[in-house]
């Protein structure tokens, strides 16, 4: 597997504030990367580091192969991402298709090839009707998808995008969502910054959670575990002081008792609840359902940021 990114004790520092501490983290060629973390905690200077759009302080970071930090290899890493800042910044006197042309010559994609994408992106992103329409009277929504079309004309092998859904109304958000899935189908390599969990958690391969410092890193699924709650759910038919007193001799975790439904914490599902469901049988419960539920990618997340207040 090829590394797209490597970066290693990369830190960014502004006078007094350290905004990125020692990042160390690594993409693979064709993955769906997610950068997740609160409001100023750096993941924005991380893509504009990467990007070669500011210096680096510390540390050493290298984008397909090339050096972040060597003059003559920026100019080589700009020319092979592309990138969806927060704001889209588009020339709003010219229409879709010339920003999308516009860009494309400088990259110096070839006229065909230009056409070409341009056709196939605005139409992907449900904007080739409107590509003669000025990008200033386009609704937030639609700016966004025609940012994200601007920077794949030129077809880059990495696609950095920093809060590509933020303040869009909920189908222009599913239709990015769905464009980054079809992206992530073809492999393309992607950095999504985001702090939208739901969002990392459908789309992403791998995610990393920032908070300054790098707090964790992992499969959505390995995050998960990281809080090592699971919980046991029974619904009987009703909760009696029997079954809970039954329960309590178990030495089980937390147990939460919500009308006649019980949430009851446990290291191992499979190994206790076979105990469990015969501790309640026994006490007269009347079994209705057994199900197991893990921790959440959002209890990881909050249990990290917490932790480092």
């Amino acid at each position: 597997m090829t590394r797209m990114i490597d970066a290693e004790n990369l830190t960014k520092k502004f006078g007094g504030l350290t905004a990125v501490d020692n990042l160390t983290l690594h993409v693979d060629d064709g993955e769906v990367f997610g950068f997740l973390g609160p409001n100023g905690a750096g993941k924005t200077t991380t893509v504009r580091m990467l990007c070669c759009l500011i210096s680096k302080t510390s540390g050493t970071a290298k984008v397909a192969g090339y050096d972040v930090g060597n003059e003559a290899d920026a100019i080589k890493i700009r020319g092979l991402i592309g990138f969806v800042p927060d704001n889209v910044g588009l020339y709003e006197d010219l229409t879709a298709y010339e920003n999308l042309d516009y860009y494309g010559k400088l990259y110096k994609v070839s006229e065909p090839q230009r056409k070409e994408n341009i056709q196939r992106f605005l139409t992907l992103l449900g904007l080739w009707e409107k590509r003669d329409v000025a990008a200033g009277t386009f609704s937030k929504g639609m700016k966004q998808k025609l940012a994200i079309a601007r920077a794949l004309i030129h077809d880059p092998e990495i696609l950095f995008m920093d809060e590509p859904t933020a303040n869009l109304d909920p189908e222009s958000a599913k239709t990015v969502r769905e464009f980054i899935l079809e992206l992530k189908h073809q492999k393309k390599t992607i950095f999504l910054n985001t702090h939208n969990l739901d969002e990392a958690q459908r789309i992403c391969s791998r995610i990393a959670i920032l908070n300054t410092k790098l707090m964790a890193i992992g499969t959505p699924e390995e995050l998960e575990h990281l809080t090592g709650a699971r919980r046991t759910v029974i619904q009987l038919e009703q909760v009696t002081a029997a079954v809970l007193n039954a329960l309590e001799k178990l030495s089980l975790g937390k147990i939460v008792q919500d009308g006649s439904k019980l949430t009851v914490e446990t290291a191992n599902p499979i190994k206790e609840n076979p105990g469990i469901v015969q501790a309640v049988v026994e006490a007269g419960g009347r079994v209705q359902s057994v199900s197991v539920s893990s921790s959440s990618l959002e209890d990881a997340y909050l249990k990290l940021v917490r932790e480092q207040k």
